[in-house]
């Protein structure tokens, strides 16, 4: 299957973008080369600001900017670009939703051997409650170029969860970003299984593996958690009787719990969650992904025990 690094591609998109875009300027923080935002900096150096290591700086500067007009990319970890300057987003940038769009790459536990202190996992659940703000998780390289550019268009504060792996590319050339709109990446009415970022992937793989037993699933990639495509949700709870929700986050305050809200609120069904409990390890992202059940295998068997629990 084909790869490619969602963070190296919003490097390029960011560099076109600039190129069309005068008004666009970027911040980064420290980490400028991993996060491919170094690229805008060659190209634009007067419209390149590197703050490093002081994100909550970098937070309140990127308002500044966008209270004058300007187009913000604020880039760095998902760890440092989250967590850390919190309070800035909060009050400088959703509150008066500024047109800053943060991108943060290097989420999850596939950083690896960078360690716990590097892995996002709660980024999702701390973005997710900021009224106003858009989230977005692309599932691989096409969605983050597309997803960069309607946030470029669109006015407002947007968070973008990139990874730090290549990761395989599910989308076929012509396909359109639709904000806040939940995609059907295969059809099935057994089970419904809702994934974004890179559990993608492995919720495909896991149908694949289930339809030779009879077992259809419909698997959804839900790349806005915010708008949440409510809607689509309930109507995949209606069709298929059953939904398992998959992320490389903490289960709580992620793409799960959203669903859970959605369905209980609408049309409850049996529902499971392949997603993180706890704090991960140093280690090779494959590995951690099997010792902490992110794989098509978990989805697969987290597909199996929802059918199990539909009333017959």
């Amino acid at each position: 299957m084909t790869t490619a690094v969602t963070r190296e591609v919003f490097g390029q998109t960011l560099l076109e973008l600039g190129s069309q875009d005068p008004k666009i300027v970027v911040l980064g923080g420290d980490l400028n080369k991993s996060t491919f935002a170094y690229r805008f900096g060659q190209q634009f150096p007067d419209r390149f600001f590197d703050l490093g290591p002081a994100e909550q700086n970098m937070m309140s500067m990127a308002a500044g900017f966008a209270s004058c007009g300007k187009t913000v990319f604020v880039s760095t970890f998902a760890v440092f670009g989250t967590g850390r300057p919190f309070d800035q987003i909060r009050v400088g940038i959703a509150q008066p939703r500024a047109n800053v769009k943060i991108v943060c790459t290097h989420a999850g536990i596939v950083t690896g051997e960078d360690g716990i202190s590097a892995q996002g996992i709660e980024d999702l659940a701390l973005m997710g409650a900021l009224p106003g703000l858009t989230v977005i998780v692309p599932a691989d390289g096409p969605e983050t170029d597309q997803a960069a550019r309607v946030a470029a268009r669109e006015p407002g504060p947007f968070y973008i969860r990139l990874s730090r792996p290549a990761t395989p590319i599910v989308h076929q050339p012509g396909f359109t970003f639709r904000l806040g709109k939940a995609e059907t990446l295969r059809e099935g009415n057994d089970v419904a299984i809702i994934a974004c970022g890179i559990m993608v992937p492995a919720a495909l793989q896991a149908a694949e593996r289930l339809a030779p037993q009879g077992i259809q699933c419909r698997v959804i990639n839900m790349a806005t958690l915010q708008p949440l495509d409510e809607q689509g949700i309930a109507q995949a709870a209606a069709e298929t009787g059953a939904i398992v929700t998959a992320e490389e986050h903490y289960r709580h305050g992620g793409l799960g719990s959203l669903v859970a809200q959605t369905i209980g609120r609408t049309l409850p069904v049996p529902m499971e969650s392949v997603a993180l409990d706890r704090y991960a390890e140093s280690g090779k992202p494959e590995l951690l992904l099997a010792k902490y059940g992110l794989t098509a295998a978990d989805v697969e068997k987290a597909a199996v025990r929802a059918i199990g629990r539909k009333r017959r």
